[in-house]
Parts: structure tokens; C-alpha cells; sequence
């Protein structure tokens, strides 16, 4: 029995439309270059659609939540005003009642006016901007979270050692907040430090080098990089930086991680062949000679 270890197109086409195959193959790591679907790639692609369809699942979940924490709020108001106007109509409740329950329901609004302008802010903030869905990964005062809960006063994060961080809503109306899920394709930076002796040729070919690996990973990498000298330093260190942009914003911070781990690796297989180093400057060592007295060990 013949078992086989990958898929190719002509598989997918006796149960998918042609168009629908050209749609979900480059889904697959590798498949468009090699034009085969492998078992690592398929199960990396099921893994990703499950983690995509549990952080949606949370996403509604809280959103219903949301919504319904908001319909009990306004349900209570609304049932006010029927009861006041139910009395006027009913006759049961007089000008002067009515003056007197307005007064105290103003009072009571005015002892907690900063509770209701937090409810106003957190619905503004919940309903109207929206910067973020369940599972997304942001970045808050400078701290990488992911979003784990959302409700209409406070929104739950959790950090990257699995610390939970509870916001108020109205306070994070007033911070900025970067949202890695909803942006395009986003760029990376490599500090790289040589010698300043370095030939130009050896410069060219690392550049050379460095491309012919970004455009080999065309599934991890944008065509598109730099190779520029930031500096000279103490006159013996070039400083370069290398910018490149990955195919995928950071959403999945340990996928991008990977990608930027196997180019610093690459890079260093780069240093190798080319024979491209960084030493030291020479120093200047002042030894003095000292003289010991045998019987009693002291200079002379």
C-alpha cells in the first residue's frame, strides 16, 4: 500500500474548483515553489487556522458580552422613563412629584457624575473606537500584551510572562495603543558591527549574500531591504544596520522571532565564508619588573 507524504494540485482538484486551488495553495509554506503540499506545512496550516478561529470564538464571545452588559444598562433606563411617564399619564404622580423626583434623580447624578462619565467614556471607547479585538497583540505604555478579555468598564490583558493587567477603559481611551494584528506587513532591524578594514569588495559581496537568502524566502520575506553604514566608531568598528520587512505583521511574535532567528543565523554563515571579522584595537600594556627579596619577600 502506497502511503503518500504530500499533495499536489491535481488532488485538490477533484474536489475544489480551479480558482478556489489558486487561491488556498500559497497558503501552504512551500507549496508554490515546489508545487506540493508537505505534512509539516499542512499541519502548520491547521494549527494556524485553529489559534485563528479560537481568538475570533473569544472575540464574539466578549463582544456579546459587551453588548449585553450595555443592553442592561439601557433597559434600566428606559424602564425609568416609562414609570415616570406612566405616572404623568396615569395621573398618579403630580407637577410638583415629578419636580421633586427630578431634583433628587439630579442630585444623585451629580454625586456620581464621575462614575457616569467613566460609562460614557468606556462605551465610546468599547463601541465607537474599538482599537482592538480578543487575541490581539498590542503594545501599552511600552508593554507587549495580548488582549484577553473585553468588557464595558475594564479590559484584560495578559503580558508575556502570563501576568494578567487589568485597564480601565476610560484610561486607555487617553493612551495610544499599537495593534500588531491590524497592521500590514511590518519591517525588522539588525545591528551589525565589522571592521573597519573590510574591503569594498567584501562589502558588495555580503550585500549580494544577503540578498540571494531574502530572495530564497520569498514566503518569509519582502524582496525589498537595505544594507546601510550607520557609522564609523573609535575608528576600527563600521556599524551597519540591516532593515528588512517580514511577510506578516508580528501578530505571532514567536513565528517572526524564528524568521529573524534563522537570518542573524544566516548571517553568521555569511561572516564565515567571506571571512568578514571585528577586532579589537591593539592596547598598550605597561609591565613593571619587580624584585623580590628571597628570605623575606619584599620589594627592593
Amino acid at each position: 500500500m502506497n502511503v503518500l507524504r504530500y499533495i499536489e494540485e491535481e488532488d485538490l482538484l477533484r474536489f475544489l474548483k480551479s480558482v478556489e486551488v489558486h487561491t488556498i495553495f500559497p497558503l501552504f509554506e512551500g507549496a508554490v515553489e515546489t508545487g506540493k503540499i508537505t505534512k509539516s506545512s499542512f499541519r502548520n496550516w491547521v494549527v494556524h487556522a485553529y489559534v485563528e478561529r479560537k481568538a475570533l470564538g473569544h472575540s464574539l464571545n466578549d463582544t456579546k458580552t459587551a453588548v449585553q452588559q450595555l443592553h442592561k444598562l439601557a433597559s434600566a433606563i428606559v424602564t425609568v422613563i416609562i414609570i415616570v411617564i406612566s405616572l404623568l399619564v396615569t395621573g398618579l404622580a403630580t407637577t410638583k412629584v415629578l419636580f421633586v423626583f427630578t431634583s433628587q434623580l439630579l442630585l444623585v447624578g451629580f454625586m456620581f457624575q464621575n462614575t457616569c462619565k467613566t460609562i460614557f467614556e468606556s462605551i465610546i471607547f468599547v463601541f465607537v473606537m474599538h482599537p482592538f479585538d480578543v487575541g490581539d497583540r498590542c503594545v501599552i505604555d511600552g508593554v507587549q500584551m495580548i488582549v484577553e478579555e473585553m468588557n464595558i468598564l475594564t479590559t484584560v490583558f495578559l503580558r508575556y510572562d502570563s501576568e494578567k493587567i487589568y485597564y480601565p477603559n476610560s484610561v486607555l481611551l487617553t493612551k495610544p495603543i499599537s495593534n500588531f494584528r491590524r497592521s500590514p506587513d511590518m519591517g525588522d532591524a539588525i545591528d551589525i558591527t565589522i571592521d573597519v578594514s573590510t574591503s569594498v569588495d567584501d562589502f558588495n559581496a555580503l550585500k549580494k549574500a544577503i540578498q540571494v537568502y531574502i530572495e530564497s524566502k520569498p514566503k518569509h520575506w519582502n524582496p525589498k531591504h537595505s544594507l546601510l553604514v550607520k557609522e564609523i566608531e573609535n575608528v576600527n568598528k563600521m556599524k551597519l544596520t540591516l532593515s528588512v520587512l517580514h511577510t506578516m505583521n508580528h501578530q505571532n511574535y514567536g513565528e517572526k522571532s524564528s524568521r529573524r532567528s534563522e537570518l542573524v543565523f544566516e548571517l553568521k554563515k555569511i561572516f564565515d565564508n567571506l571571512g568578514i571579522k571585528y577586532h579589537l584595537l591593539p592596547r598598550q600594556v605597561h609591565l613593571t619588573h619587580v624584585n623580590m627579596i628571597d628570605n623575606g619577600g619584599l620589594p627592593m
